[in-house]
């Protein structure tokens, strides 16, 4: 396998670098661009040419490469698709937004939880990225964003927001975080500590794997916690997430409720509003009705979250269809007059397949 310098400690990239005749101080210049996030040795420009040749012929800088970029039509996200050591792909979203940049990034290559309206789980689970492989996908978005700064042809609208570095982290993208704790956890605390990423400005996101939960209060970190939840009853959440086949609605909420009273947080609900054309090819409503509205309240009644309402992004594999935008609006006002806080969520970069339960992984199906 080809060495991945980022990988290595710094002893071992010092060893490496004098094997090849070079002087240790050139390991310190190395892991300075590496840190960096520098994406090949070319761009190395203090290291003498030579040398860039020679380490592009030998070994590779980060442990995941962009094989594919895609810009959004209005210029604020942009989707990575990266490739891993092994051949598989992943995919990570960078999103500039009025109140900074945010990075969307995968924890697993696929995923196992078989969510019935989802793209991440369709090829199943290959299997879990390191805390690196995690890590690296914040530095090629860190990257582009100084690239951004440079680059006079990528001015981009939003004025100063777009000029700073990564600000926000969500874990939202492919996999299920909670099944790869220990690396996610790993990748939290590196963020903060060598990124400088606040505890408050990172979200993770879990279908509500109990256990995992368990994991994060006994860690004490004060991030916030998004549940995808989708359904207001075990029967039609079993139907549609199998997770719950195995945790079930109240035991998932009651743990995420009490992970954000540790840190007096608001809990993120994410609700995916669904809908399906039926044998006569009209509309009808799966989990957004105003009774669903009203079952929902009653769960959430008098508790300290957010619901984020999502309509559904488009997957072509799956039979299921946006609710009108007069359904969602009516699901939200059920919601609001029974006092619970709600918001629909502006989804960014629908037209490049990066919004909400559109990740996939793509080496899969180009290999099936």
């Amino acid at each position: 396998m080809t060495p991945i310098l980022f990988n290595f400690t710094d002893a071992e990239l010092s060893d490496f670098i004098t094997e090849m005749g070079q002087p240790k101080f050139r390991a310190k210049q190395i892991r300075e661009w590496l840190n960096r996030g520098a994406p090949d040795f070319s761009v190395m420009k203090n290291l003498p040419e030579k040398l860039r040749n020679d380490l592009d012929k030998i070994a590779q800088t980060l442990p995941l490469r962009v094989v594919k970029k895609l810009e959004s039509s209005d210029d604020q996200t942009t989707k990575f698709l990266m490739e891993l050591y092994d051949g598989e792909q992943i995919e990570c979203v960078l999103m500039r937004t009025s109140y900074g940049n945010s990075v969307c990034v995968s924890s697993q290559a696929g995923c196992a939880m078989g969510c019935k309206f989802c793209a991440s789980t369709l090829l199943g689970l290959r299997r879990n990225l390191t805390t690196n492989e995690i890590f690296a996908q914040v530095l090629i978005a860190q990257w582009e964003l100084r690239r951004d700064r440079t680059d006079t042809q990528s001015v981009r609208p939003n004025g100063d927001a777009n000029n700073g570095d990564v600000s926000h982290i969500v874990i939202m993208g492919t996999g299920e975080p909670l099944q790869n704790t220990e690396n996610v956890i790993g990748f939290i605390e590196r963020a903060n500590r060598d990124l400088g990423i606040g505890w408050r400005r990172i979200t993770l996101s879990t279908c509500g794997i109990v256990d995992g939960i368990r994991e994060l209060i006994k860690w004490a970190r004060p991030i916030n916690l998004a549940i995808s939840l989708h359904a207001p009853t075990d029967e039609l959440r079993s139907q549609i997430m199998p997770i719950n086949n195995k945790y079930k609605l109240q035991s998932v909420l009651d743990t995420a409720f009490e992970f954000s009273s540790l840190h007096n947080r608001q809990l993120m609900i994410e609700y995916i509003l669904l809908a399906r054309r039926n044998a006569s090819g009209d509309i009808e409503l799966v989990n957004c009705t105003t009774e669903h509205a009203d079952l929902l309240a009653k769960l959430l009644n008098g508790k300290n979250c957010m619901v984020n309402l999502i309509p559904w992004n488009t997957v072509d594999e799956r039979n299921f269809a946006a609710p009108s935008g007069n359904a969602v609006h009516r699901f939200q006002d059920r919601l609001i007059s029974h006092g619970i806080h709600t918001r629909i969520r502006r989804e960014r970069g629908n037209d490049i397949g990066s919004a909400c339960g559109q990740l996939r992984l793509k080496s899969a199906k180009n290999k099936a």
